[in-house]
């Protein structure tokens, strides 16, 4: 044996070398192949086994608690219990170790129970049968025992238990058809072809026989890509080399259908299997609410610090006299005496952080995790965004960015399927400058009354007739439609017409379907593939039958596919279909002007449009084709070049034929949804890979762009006439003219003044935008598009690749704003765009479920985006700024007192409260209060926050989290702990005697302390809510009785565990005093006061828009009208600011003002005449209808959106 060889065996039975192997051979059936053919050397492989949990049974409990200590904030308590338990402190460890553990044991329980759903969906898809042929038998095998090798008998309607190469079909011509919607969402029926040699093995015993191997590449994670070769032993020496792609891989997941069997063999299994390596976890994404979060918790650390150090300080200044450091009923041991005084000075600091740990709120965590978990579910129970078509509704992926929603600054969208529905319909082709139009043919489905054919300039010339049929035969056959008889689709039986069975066609593309069905009724018919035989039926009612030889399929680097086909009379065609940019520079003949303006003016409508062109070739060029095609299928490495240098030489010269249009019609809403995210202060581009001119005319329907927009365009074409330098300078110095100097609000996207400028830029500007210049200059470049951009209301880039949509997320949110994004889409372009944003949004489109399945948040259709950010995000903002402030607030009341009661006691680490209220008070005390708050508040009513989209600026640039609120929270903190402790203190200064007598000790006076701050703090978020339910009543008033209750019983029994008990009878004994009671309450009202005089006097002399909202909201809940404008109720001092706003130019979706309005409403009977406040008799511009009945005659122009 040479040494290449024995290098290979032991790295292939190495663990863990298979990776370095760029390639692996699978044995078909496990057969060692013919005496000297090769070298048998069988590698492992891992079984089929699916691992999509996290935790194993032995490894959850150190593997969760490695994980959730990473986290600063629970590592922190935990050195702090470790602290108590080592050296003498002044609170037990209980006081730390208690509520840490609960943090960790909910966190655990809930990770615990998420792994344990994960295991039980495993072990389901693990033991489900499989059929593996076994010495010409089929043999049932739980799903795990599949091996690399095995070959796998698969039924109609099967799912394919791991990867597999098709080797043979019950079919004739060796083809299977199969639903990849488990994989990517497309229900559509896509083909696979099974080996050429191989597909003639239709039996368990056949199949048996089969000697091959199979060399392919190791598992990667792109379902769409595939590069192997089979080799098949014959009676001959030299085996046969075949090419494998992905048209003979079947992914697991799929599903097979319209095929009664099939055999294949299994080269991926388990964890290697394209769907496992697909669903590996994506990169974490943090919120701006988490981020100020960990700022506030380091300002807190360091007030913390500074606590423990000033006390220690003063400690030993305090102890300078030797009467106070060592007393004589206190006298020092000889080892304290001894003790060095650094050491001492430590020990007591470490005591001090102890002690006033608790302004650092680690249950605040728990906290927040659980209203994140438990406030998604408001989403996905939305029935409003549920959709009846496609029976789903609204998803979360992830609950970590919910409030992230309420703070978004960019939204870019997708167009096709996002804007539009993706549901096209054919409007008309152009053949040779002569224009045909049939009727009414929509993503293969004969509408009603479609019986005529309109033919506009319909009278081609001599040769015209047979550039007319060569196209419609062109269009018939350059295609991957699939025909199918009676197809059921969502319980209806499409393909029945008037009354007669007949075909439907089915596509991956809903392009090629109303293509194909557009020819239908201009004459061609396609009727089937039928043994490499492609049939259609001309006008005449004859069948052409065309071999089918090649197929160059679509990608969206070249944008175009081709296939090649041999006629009945023997010729060799080429046609080719494509994108317009992709098909006219590789014509040489034809008329390409006519054409090229027919498909500049359906560009401009709208349409989508595509040119058809073809070639004649001779035996000989169809040979050399067939070399440079195998010779590319067969290599194994680089492939796909290979293959794309063959298919630029191959489609070439070629003769124009004409162009067809299809239309993409707008989503329901969306041309409204993008106005409401304007009104909202966001900004919104659109990247897509279309034409411009498409592009744009989508734009403007969906009023992206206005009529009164100026269109500023960076494109290849100015480029062309004018360098780039001059052309970014120029639209610089056009913006910058307009806009003047520019405020951070404007440059952040949220100032809505400025809605003059549209920008449009095409991918190859981008590139050479982004490409950093050799000369230097090219820096400046990104700067100054992006100061385009930002004063632009809108941007579209069109012809972009969806490298470049993820490259222009990740440029605006790196400019110096930092503002957050969003991004849209529906297909697996924009799947980099979705995962580089702030917040991905996957649509559940037509074009599959990639964008979906790698989204934050997914949602049927782009409507209901409104909801989510305006009002979902919204509330979910709201909610978790108050929790985060809110907590560190009770904390600072909490621990605040503690901290000048040391000033009292010698600095001697004496706690002011006992251990039990130490350790319950987050726990449970004041927890629920703020969790339920922070689920169920509603500061303005749903629907007011939908049909006035600029409160969503109210909250934009984390406004309720910035650092004068925070230190408003602070102070506001510190001042209730100061009444707390001082009212407490000089109220019992003289009085401190109870009925009988005794007086008060330190810990009544804690406790008194403590109940003044409970009482306070859940009173001021009583306060502060607006949306009270019965379960805020229970919960508020019952956590404040369970305080009550829980004192009675710790302080009236006698506890068994306990050594001591200082708190006995301690309440009891602080309630049957009379001043107790009135200190309680008037400390309790004290605390509250300046809080409400504040908002009193901020609300009646300085009410934001919100407020007013509020207070309007609350007097006429029961009758405020859908009709009413809320712009009326906006603050005055925003319509100062901006004179401009107050007659803003005409809008396209704007009519003008109506001359007169009559309006009849009927309130409730009785009710006042609310129509003589003149909020109320305001009128929105584009009413919508609600439950009050009203008539409504308005005379001048309408716009319907």
């Amino acid at each position: 044996m040479d040494f290449s060889a024995l290098r290979n065996l032991i790295s292939r039975y190495c663990a863990g070398e298979e990776n370095w192997v760029d390639s692996r051979t699978v044995y078909i059936g496990h057969k060692e192949p013919p005496p000297g053919a090769e070298a048998y050397i069988p590698q492992r492989f891992p079984d089929n086994r699916i691992v999509s949990s996290k935790y194993t049974f032995w490894n959850f409990v150190p593997k969760n608690l490695f994980e959730q200590f990473r986290r600063i904030a629970n590592f922190y308590f935990l050195i702090i219990f470790l602290v108590q338990l080592i050296i003498d402190t002044p609170t037990s460890p209980i006081t730390s170790g208690l509520p840490l553990f609960f943090v960790i044991t909910v966190t655990a329980i809930k990770q615990g129970y998420e792994d344990w759903l994960r295991h039980k969906a495993d072990n389901s898809i693990n033991q489900c049968p499989v059929h593996i042929i076994q010495h010409g038998k089929v043999v049932r095998k739980q799903s795990r025992k599949l091996r690399v090798g095995d070959v796998v008998r698969v039924k109609e309607d099967e799912t394919f238990p791991c990867d597999l190469i098709l080797l043979s079909s019950s079919r004739d011509d060796g083809t299977c058809f199969v639903t990849t919607a488990s994989l990517d969402g497309e229900s559509s029926h896509k083909t696979y072809y099974a080996v050429q040699d191989t597909k003639a093995f239709n039996t368990e015993e056949e199949v048996d026989t089969l000697h091959a191997t199979i060399e392919c590449e190791q598992p990667q994670p792109d379902l769409y890509k595939f590069v192997g070769r089979i080799n098949i032993y014959l009676d001959r020496d030299e085996p046969i080399a075949r090419p494998l792609g992905s048209e003979n891989l079947l992914l697991r997941g799929a599903t097979l259908k319209n095929t009664e069997c099939i055999y294949a063999v299994a080269i991926y299994t388990g964890m290697e299997t394209k769907m496992a390596l697909n669903y590996q976890s994506k990169s974490q994404k943090r919120s701006a609410v988490e981020k100020s979060m960990n700022a506030y918790l380091i300002v807190y650390l360091c007030i913390l610090i500074s606590k423990a150090l000033i006390n220690t300080v003063l400690k030993y200044v305090w102890q300078a006299d030797p009467n106070r450091d060592e007393p004589w009923y206190n006298e020092k041991t000889e080892t304290e005496r001894q003790r060095h005084i650094l050491i001492r000075a430590f020990t007591d600091f470490l005591a001090f952080m102890v002690l006033f740990n608790y302004i650092i709120p680690v249950s605040m965590y728990v906290t927040v995790e659980m209203q994140k978990f438990l406030g998604s579910y408001f989403i996905t129970w939305d029935d409003e965004m549920f959709d009846e078509e496609l029976g789903e509704g609204a998803l979360v992926n992830t609950s970590d960015l919910n409030e992230e929603l309420g703070q978004v600054e960019y939204v870019f969208t997708d167009k096709t399927g996002t804007l539009t529905e993706n549901n096209m319909e054919f409007i008309e082709c152009c053949v040779d400058g002569h224009v045909y139009v049939p009727h009414a043919i929509c993503n293969g489905q004969i509408m009603p009354g479609a019986a005529s054919m309109d033919m506009i300039d319909s009278s081609p010339g001599p040769g015209g007739r047979e550039h007319e049929e060569l196209f419609f035969r062109a269009l018939c056959l350059c295609h991957t439609v699939q025909v199918k008889e009676e197809e059921t689709v969502d319980g209806i039986k499409r393909g029945i017409h008037q009354g007669k069975a007949t075909s439907v066609y089915i596509s991956s593309s809903p392009d090629e379907v109303a293509l194909v069905e557009g020819m239908k009724r201009l004459g061609f018919t396609y009727l089937r593939l039928k043994d490499s035989h492609m049939e259609i039926q001309n006008r005449d009612d004859e069948i052409e039958r065309f071999e089918l030889l090649e197929v160059l399929n679509f990608d969206s680097v070249r944008r175009r596919m081709s296939v090649i086909v041999k006629s009945s009379t023997g010729e060799y065609y080429l046609f080719c279909k494509g994108a317009d940019s992709a098909v006219f520079p590789r014509v040489i003949s034809g008329k390409v002007e006519q054409v090229r303006a027919r498909v500049e003016h359906n560009a401009v409508e709208g349409l989508r449009t595509l040119c058809v062109a073809y070639k004649k070739l001779s035996p000989a060029e169809y040979e050399e084709v067939c070399h440079q095609l195998s010779s590319a299928k067969l290599a194994l490495q680089d492939r796909e070049k290979k293959l794309a240098e063959a298919y630029d030489s191959i489609e070439r010269d070629f003769i124009l034929l004409g162009a067809t249009a299809v239309e993409d019609r707008l989503q329901d809403k969306a041309a409204d949804t993008i106005e409401s995210l304007h009104k909202a202060g966001m900004k919104v581009w659109v990247l897509t890979g279309d034409k411009m001119e498409t592009a744009a005319a989508t734009c403007y329907a969906s009023k992206l762009f206005r009529r009164n927009t100026q269109i500023l365009e960076l494109t290849t074409k100015r480029t062309e006439e004018q360098n780039l330098h001059d052309v970014l300078f120029d639209l610089s110095r056009t913006v910058l003219r307009q806009h003047g100097s520019m405020t951070r609000e404007t440059l952040s996207g949220l100032s809505n003044e400025y809605h003059d400028y549209g920008l449009i830029i095409d991918g190859a500007t981008l590139s050479a935008v982004l490409k950093p210049s050799q000369e230097g200059s090219g820096g400046n470049y990104k700067e100054i598009f992006l100061e385009i951009c930002r004063n632009c209301s809108a941007v579209l880039c069109c012809r972009m690749a969806p490298l470049q949509k993820a490259q222009i997320v990740k440029l605006i949110k790196a400019s110096k704003e930092h503002p957050i994004t969003l991004a849209i889409g529906d297909g697996a372009n924009d799947v980099s765009m979705i995962l580089e944003a702030h917040v991905g949004i996957g649509i559940m489109g037509k074009e599959g479920r990639q964008a979906a399945r790698n989204s934050d948040y997914a949602i049927p259709k782009f409507k209901h985006l409104k909801k989510m950010l305006l009002v979902h995000g919204h509330y979910y903002y709201i909610r978790i700024s108050e929790l985060v402030q809110y907590f560190f607030y009770k904390n600072v009341c909490f621990i605040f007192p503690q901290f000048l009661y040391q000033f009292f006691c010698g600095f001697s680490q004496q706690p002011l409260y006992d251990t039990a209220y130490l350790t319950l008070y987050n726990i449970s005390f004041t927890s629920l209060p703020i969790l339920l708050y922070s689920l169920m508040e509603q500061h303005i009513n749903m629907d007011i926050l939908k049909r006035d989209p600029s409160l969503y600026r109210d909250i934009a640039k984390n406004s309720l989290l910035r650092w004068p609120i925070f230190i408003y929270w602070t102070f506001l903190g510190v001042f209730d702990a100061v009444v707390f402790f001082f009212g407490a203190f000089f109220l019992f200064d003289n009085t401190t005697f109870t009925s009988n007598g005794q007086m008060f000790g330190n810990w009544t006076f804690g406790t008194l302390v403590f109940t003044v701050l409970v009482f306070t703090v859940t009173l001021k978020l009583a306060l502060d809510t607006h949306y009270w339910t019965w379960i805020n009543h229970f919960v508020i008033w019952g956590s404040l009785l369970f305080y009550i209750i829980f004192s009675l019983l710790w302080g009236g029994i006698i506890w068994p565990f306990l050594n001591y008990q200082r708190m006995y009878y301690v309440f009891m004994q602080m309630l049957s005093s009379g001043p107790a009671w009135l200190s309680i309450i008037l400390l309790v009202v004290v605390s509250l006061l300046p809080d409400v005089v504040k908002k009193v006097l901020c609300r009646a002399l300085w009410p934001t828009t919100t407020e007013r909202i509020q207070d309007s909201d609350n007097l006429y809940q029961s009758h405020l009208s859908e009709f009413t404008s809320l712009s009326t109720l906006h603050a005055p001092h925003r319509q100062q600011k901006r004179p401009d706003r107050q007659n803003p130019a005409p809008r396209r979706s704007e009519s003008p003002p109506p001359k007169k309005k009559l309006l009849y409403s009927h309130w409730g009977a009785g009710g006042p005449d609310y129509c003589t406040f003149s909020n109320f008799v305001r009128f929105s511009e584009n009413p919508r209808h609600s439950g009050a009945t009203y008539a409504y005659n308005a005379p001048g122009p309408e716009t319907s959106v």
